[in-house]
């Protein structure tokens, strides 16, 4: 990997990780646990439309390792692995079908991918199926706070890197 590209990452990274440290600050929106806005998803998105998946994969990696060590705890690195990659994977079918455009709907599709992981993962390490009454409720937020990302990112991504070729 070229230093110029590792430089780029890493700043990403950084700056992903920021993100989410604002957004961990900010008290919940809703009194549902797992509701958040999800805003280091930005990021995420940013680097699938202007980046490779392969890059997104190691700053979303990278910001998690990190926000778990310094935020959180194991429990909520399986939470955060779970819900990130199945994200990722949405967001790359989203990506992928909608040839880059639409990002608001492919923030949408990672936001519902996000939020069913977790689910999953609090379905697993419970053993309580009562805990799936969350999912319509983690369905809905996901999609709403998952268009206002994609949104973010879409014209975020537009205007910070507009002229720039930093992956290349």
């Amino acid at each position: 990997m070229h230093v110029k590209k590792l430089t780029v990452l890493a700043l990403f990274t950084t700056l992903s990780l920021a993100v989410y440290a604002v957004e961990s600050a900010i008290p919940p929106l809703v009194p549902i646990p797992g509701i958040k806005l999800g805003l280091a998803n930005i990021i995420t998105l940013i680097l699938l439309q202007n980046a490779s998946a392969k890059d997104a994969l190691m700053v979303l990696a990278a910001r998690i390792l990190l926000s778990s060590l310094l935020f959180g705890n194991v429990l909520s690195l399986l939470y955060s692995l779970c819900g990130g990659g199945l994200s990722l994977l949405a967001m790359m079918l989203g990506t992928r079908l909608l040839h880059g455009r639409l990002g608001f709907l492919t923030g949408a599709l990672g936001g519902l991918a996000h939020n069913t992981g977790q689910l999953l993962i609090a379905l697993m390490v419970t053993s309580t199926p009562g805990i799936t009454a969350y999912f319509p409720f983690l369905s809905l937020s996901g999609i709403l706070t998952g268009l206002f990302t994609g949104l973010c990112g879409q014209f975020a991504g537009r205007y910070l890197l507009r002229g720039r070729h930093l992956f290349r």
